[in-house]
Parts: C-alpha cells; structure tokens; sequence
C-alpha cells in the first residue's frame, strides 16, 4: 500500500448470509475489535440487512454498503433496487460486478459500466469487480483481460467520480476455491488494473485510486497481501462473516 496517496478499505462482502437479527449481533461483535482502524471498513450486505446493519454500526467507524444496484432509476424491474434507493436507506458503498453476479446472473461488462455510472451519480462509492478465469490466465489474458474490464467499466466516469471508485482485483480462479493467489500475483494483477486506469487519467489520478485484492483474503494472508505496493486492502468473503478473522485483516491494513 501507498498510505501517503491512498486510503486503505477493507470491505466486508457477506454474499447471501445472515439474518437482521444476525446482522446486528455480528456488527456489534465486531465494532469494539474494528474501533481506530487506520483504515476504512466497510461491510457490504444482502438488501435486507441493510436497516440493520445501518442502524447498529451507528456511531462506530463501521460503513454499510449493499452488494448490487440497478442502472434504471425506477420502473418494472422486479426483484430489483436503485442507487436512490440505497441512498436513502443509509448505504454509502455498493459492489458492483461481482464475479458470481457475471457468473450466475448474467452481469456483462457493460450492464456493469451502465450499474457503476448510477451508484456514482448517486453520490454512492462503486466497488467495481474485475478479474479473470483460470484459463483466460493460462491461455496469457490476464492483463489484456483486466485492462478491458476496467476501461469498459469506467466509461464515461469522470476524473472527479473517480474519487469514489475501488476497484477491486478478483481473480475468479481464486474465489471460494480455497486457492490463493500469491501476493505477488495480487500484486501484479492490481498493478495492471492501475495501469488501465493510467492510460485513461492519466499517472496521478491512478495513483491515488483503491485497487483492493479480492481473492480468498483471510487472516492468515492479509498481512502479506497488504505488504505489497497496489494491494491497497481487500474485498473479504467468508472471513467477513467472523469479527475475530476480519478484525486481524483490518489490523493487517492499518498497519500495513
């Protein structure tokens, strides 16, 4: 990490688990083990803990975040929710992207580019997923594969937007597979991610953007992980779901 140009976040992605009821528990586990991070934390819930998760992280350094949004502002678009909609329910991030979203609910490059510019236009902060599958990365496409991700999903984000983007390296082959990427490899696929957001805003700009890992980050790895120069913090699945494991990544960060 560059602390002196970047803000560290480790942001918590829960998928589909736990209840209100849960989500509250856990949240007020959580916040003594989290409290004076030097880093932003952030949990990214399903729809309907959102109330809750809001309501208990109240007065903590904890942030709520939802996992989707839709690119419409309103309409017949059943099962659906819109940026305003987050906005008003007390949502501040929204992960956009997700490889199981592109996997399992037919998420494209440019239903994420058309979902990211509503969450920006919001007023929300886009945690925008990229990342490649096992044989795109053998096959030698990782960094052509990244490169167009992240262009395509910041087309038409302005240079001032971008202040509220992460983007969040994901490498498909390494989530929930219980396989890691090495650090250096974390490393290497962030930095190209950064590259592309240098060829379109140029050194500085990209310099300054959050590039998390998002791979299998546990307590175990992070402090490893976060060591490396464009590991700017993580996207954590499974380990999010336990306040002792995530609150040894969230030191990790803050003292990375």
């Amino acid at each position: 990490m560059k602390k002196s140009v970047r803000r560290a976040v480790i942001a918590g992605n829960w998928k589909m688990n736990n209840t209100p009821a849960q989500t509250t528990a856990l949240i007020n586990e959580m916040k003594p083990l989290v409290a004076g991070a030097d880093c932003d934390v952030v949990l990214c819930v399903p729809f309907v803990d959102i109330a809750a998760a809001v309501e208990a992280a109240k007065g903590s350094n904890i942030k709520i975040g939802a996992e989707n949004v839709h690119f419409k502002a309103s309409g017949a678009y059943t099962g659906e929710v819109s940026a305003d909609m987050l906005v008003a329910c007390g949502v501040e991030y929204v992960v956009i992207g997700h490889s199981e979203r592109r996997q399992y609910f037919g998420e494209t490059d440019q239903t994420v580019n058309l979902r990211s510019l509503a969450a920006l236009n919001a007023g929300l902060k886009a945690i925008i997923c990229v990342g490649e599958t096992l044989e795109q990365r053998e096959l030698g496409y990782t960094e052509t594969l990244l490169k167009y991700q992240t262009k395509m999903a910041l087309t038409g984000v302005t240079k001032e937007q971008l202040k509220n983007v992460i983007i969040a390296y994901e490498p498909v082959w390494a989530i929930g597979t219980g396989v890691t990427a090495t650090a250096d490899q974390a490393d290497e696929g962030n930095g190209f991610v950064r590259a592309a957001i240098a060829e379109a805003y140029g050194e500085e700009a990209a310099e300054a953007v959050t590039v998390q890992y998002g791979g299998s980050m546990n307590a175990k790895n992070a402090e490893e992980l976060v060591s490396k120069v464009n590991v700017d913090g993580g996207l954590i699945g499974g380990a999010s779901l336990k306040a002792a494991d995530f609150s040894v990544i969230v030191k990790a960060a803050s003292e990375g």
